[in-house]
């Protein structure tokens, strides 16, 4: 499938080299050699301008790149470990059911069950907060988040949540936000209640691809367009963009693609340089756009969509 037409944000003509120059003794980042450039369906093209060291990212996962693989356990016998059973039946991604195993919320044949690992059979009675779990008809959805909605599945102290704008009469399967928009964020949520590709959505390793669309309360300096682009150190650890581009030539305002997924990271980066974020908009995740979508709207993925997914090309 030809990849899907992202919103963007810079004509070709605003296009701004970023400065190379460096203090004695310094090297600089290696770059790409070409740009590359999109036609969004707004008619704004995206100048994508990589920063060479877009795997920057500190997340911790990346420091286990060459750690020894473990033993990897065989499911020939047909027990599946619980945490892959809990988030096959809709309720969270993997990782979230392991703090629900480990937090006693989970029972397996009537007993608790707590350790991490615990492998189970699919015709074991096993229930999340004493509602018995089965599987379910796998379903993806996307959204355009509004603002003022809270990104979780339950929040007893929020007055509004992504979960509400889901019509149960529509889709009858119990779904869950994959990642996270915060409160004040719009624009593209996916929701699923396929555990498994939740899990590799949300996973830095997979270098999931996300675009945003940033209002600041003013104008980006230079100096500071280039440090984003070529990182900076946050409190838990450096980080940089993996393209920026200002929009249509107002320098109030960009576009910046970023694979990381740690907490409020568009939001912190401008932050960190002394800029207040008035907007964000997520315009583009995992090759999924809000095309055609108004605020609040969602609609169920394509079938080719759903393909593209599975197969892992969700840049």
């Amino acid at each position: 499938m030809q990849r899907q037409k992202t919103d963007t944000f810079m004509q070709n003509n605003t296009s701004r080299k970023r400065n190379t120059s460096r203090p004695a003794g310094t090297k600089a980042p290696a770059r790409q050699n070409s740009p590359k450039s999109r036609q969004g369906g707004s008619g704004k093209t995206y100048e994508r301008r990589s920063s060479g060291n877009g795997r920057y990212s500190s997340d911790k996962q990346y420091k286990k790149r060459n750690a020894p693989a473990k033993a990897v356990q065989t499911e020939d016998d047909g027990l599946i470990r619980l945490n892959k059973f809990i988030a096959n039946s809709g309720v969270c991604s993997r990782r979230e059911a392991d703090k629900y195993i480990e937090a006693g919320l989970v029972t397996v044949n009537g007993k608790i069950v707590t350790e991490l690992g615990t492998r189970v059979s699919p015709t074991d009675d096993i229930r999340f907060s004493g509602e018995r779990l089965k599987g379910e008809k796998k379903v993806y959805i996307v959204m355009n988040k509004p603002k003022n909605f809270v990104t979780t599945t339950s929040d007893p102290h929020a007055e509004k949540t992504v979960m509400e704008l889901i019509s149960t009469e529509l889709c009858k399967e119990r779904v869950f936000p994959v990642g996270r928009l915060d409160k004040a964020t719009t624009g593209v949520l996916m929701f699923t209640n396929d555990g498994n590709l939740a899990e590799k959505l949300t996973h830095p390793s997979y270098h999931v691809r996300k675009i945003y669309y940033v209002t600041l309360d003013k104008n980006l300096k230079k100096a500071d367009f280039d440090a984003v682009l070529d990182g900076i150190t946050l409190d838990d650890g450096p980080i940089a963009a993996d393209a920026l581009s200002y929009v249509n030539g107002v320098q109030s305002e960009v576009g910046i693609e970023i694979h990381s997924g740690r907490n409020r990271i568009v939001r912190r980066i401008f932050e960190h340089l002394g800029y207040k974020v008035k907007k964000l908009d997520r315009v583009y995740f995992a090759g999924l756009t809000k095309k055609n979508l108004r605020r609040g709207q969602w609609r169920f993925l394509t079938e080719e969509e759903m393909n593209h997914m599975k197969m892992g090309a969700f840049e």
